[in-house]
């Protein structure tokens, strides 16, 4: 029987970088290649090895580097969709939600929340509402919604703003936290045989008799270019499809227009208790969230058309002022932008549209989450849309038709019931390394191996310096960006405090990687000049 330290030396093996390029170059053909290492593209990853297909993952980045580090950290059937009339969207979103639950324990947790009613007729509304909702999630409902007096809304959330406050509705939906089950399913993929690769981009499709027969990579670390064979090339990179699709046709019409969505996080302060508070209406008719998360809160989100796209939006004055305004009206103490201690912008790939009123008015709000496969003549997979809830059955239904296209031999998903790495039962989410799951032992055991990497790396955050050697060696990270943003959540929860983090970051992760100092000083410079778009001046 393998001790612990073995078992921890082989995962090292198996997540080194070394190790998966020389896999890479060893199979001569894939038999699913996905384009982007988002929720969307490991989804399809991890239906694939689920299978026991040969599969490759290639982002150009780092997992969840864009959208899928930005969400609002909710698992969730969408409230708002079932207001909109979408049943078959929150029906399907519910009993994801509830898989996922399941299969990644020590990520997405139960998370009551509670609508504020100010007239007269809202406690009734929402429970009717909500009591459809908890239909919907059948036996995988995580607790029935309930009317609350004014007094016990007070009680849970203290900080409520209380003049004019009639009840309060509370229901359950899931929380979670978006990169770090990335990182997490990328492992998951290798544990079955897929190689994954950060830092690898695509810059070309190859073609045989008019046919989609494999792609041209590039490993970014090394510029060393890799012709890689498919038989199913899957097209999952959120709002760049269109890039990839123009590889394929270069005068293909977009397919998607970006729109941003923007969040505030806070001090605790603001939300005391353990309940968040979903607001149903704001100025532009969406609902507002206000989450417990890391022990801070998480405020947004906005919905602004954009016409272009980037790996790093910035929030506009517009969306901060929106927020701040609208939280304030809800809480007791008005947040102001000096409370601010990191801002966040992430886009949502949706529809893009062919004019109208809609369009002309910039109402994005509007337009369906649910996920599109599309299939090009040369047998290009491009799956678009959705979320972080449907991931995994996006992946399915996305090898589903690559099955049906007879590019794959017919074999059964296996999806639904696989584990995800670092699953644990009854965690305690209060432990700051809660998130490793089971490896948590295994990250105090590297204490051992240095004690001072026990020490803390900031005194406002629970980080730890273990924690930047664990995320070296066994969770793909290759920059001081990657480790304080989407490892650990620094970057997120309060940029400042990140910013004062990354010179210790970066000489622990040259230590592991093999980089001097000149290395050192150029990702201390490339993070500050990044934190500044965390920040609110």
């Amino acid at each position: 029987m393998q001790s612990e330290k073995e078992k921890m030396n082989n995962e090292t093996t198996l997540f080194r970088r070394e190790e998966l390029l020389k896999n890479l170059e060893k199979e001569e053909r894939w038999d699913v290649i996905v384009i982007g290492g988002g929720a969307t593209g490991l989804g399809v990853a991890l239906d694939s090895v689920s299978r026991g297909y040969k599969t490759l993952v290639l982002e150009q980045a780092d997992f969840a580097k864009g959208t899928s580090s930005r969400s609002t950290k909710l698992v969730h059937g969408g409230v708002r969709y079932l207001a909109q009339g979408n049943i078959g969207l929150v029906r399907e979103a519910l009993h994801e939600r509830g898989l996922l639950l399941k299969n990644a324990s020590h990520l997405v947790r139960n998370q009551s929340f509670v609508i504020p009613n100010y007239r007269w007729w809202g406690g009734a509304f929402y429970t009717i509402g909500l009591k459809v909702y908890d239909l919907l999630a059948g036996s995988l409902s995580l607790g029935s919604s309930v009317y609350i007096s004014k007094e016990e809304t007070i009680r849970r959330l203290p900080t409520i703003k209380q003049k004019g406050l009639r009840s309060g509705v509370q229901y359950h939906d899931g929380q979670f936290d978006d990169s770090r089950l990335a990182v997490n399913l990328a492992q998951t993929c290798i544990e079955h045989g897929a190689v994954v690769l950060n830092y690898t981009e695509v810059n070309g499709l190859l073609k045989k008799d008019g046919k989609i027969a494999g792609v041209i990579a590039t490993d970014k670390e090394t510029g060393k270019v890799y012709n890689l064979g498919g038989h199913v090339i899957v097209n999952a990179t959120g709002i760049f499809v269109d890039n990839i699709l123009r590889m394929d046709k270069p005068e293909s019409k977009d397919l998607v227009r970006p729109s941003q969505g923007v969040h505030l996080v806070l001090d605790k302060s603001f939300l005391p208790g353990t309940d968040a508070i979903m607001i149903p209406k704001t100025d532009d008719g969406r609902v507002l969230f206000a989450v417990p998360w890391h022990h801070k809160v998480v405020v947004g989100t906005t919905d602004t058309p954009l016409d272009e796209h980037s790996l790093e939006p910035r929030a506009l004055e517009e969306e901060i002022t929106f927020i701040l305004n609208n939280a304030g009206r809800y809480l007791s103490r008005v947040p102001e932008r000096k409370d601010v201690l990191s801002v966040f912008a992430g886009l949502r790939p949706l529809a893009a549209t062919s004019g109208g009123d809609d369009d002309k008015q910039g109402k994005t709000k509007e337009i369906s989450r649910s996920h599109k496969i599309l299939v090009s003549e040369a047998g290009l997979v491009t799956i678009t849309g959705g979320k972080w809830t449907t991931f995994r059955r996006m992946g399915e239904d996305t090898v589903d038709k690559a099955v049906a296209l007879g590019k794959l031999p017919p074999k059964k998903s296996g999806s639904a019931k696989m584990t995800i790495h670092g699953a644990k039962p009854d965690p305690d989410f209060d432990d700051p390394l809660y998130v490793y799951g089971s490896d948590r032992e295994y990250v105090l055991a590297l204490i051992t191996e240095n004690q001072a990497w026990g020490d803390r790396l900031d005194d406002a955050l629970d980080y730890l310096k273990a924690e930047v050697i664990w995320a070296a060696r066994y969770e793909l990270a290759r920059t001081v960006e990657d480790i304080l943003a989407r490892r650990m959540r620094a970057l997120f929860l309060d940029a400042r405090a990140a910013v004062r983090m990354a010179p210790e970051t970066a000489r622990l992760l040259a230590g592991e990687l093999g980089y001097d100092d000149l290395w050192q000083q150029e990702q201390v410079r490339k993070f500050k000049e990044l934190a500044a778009n965390y920040t609110i001046r």
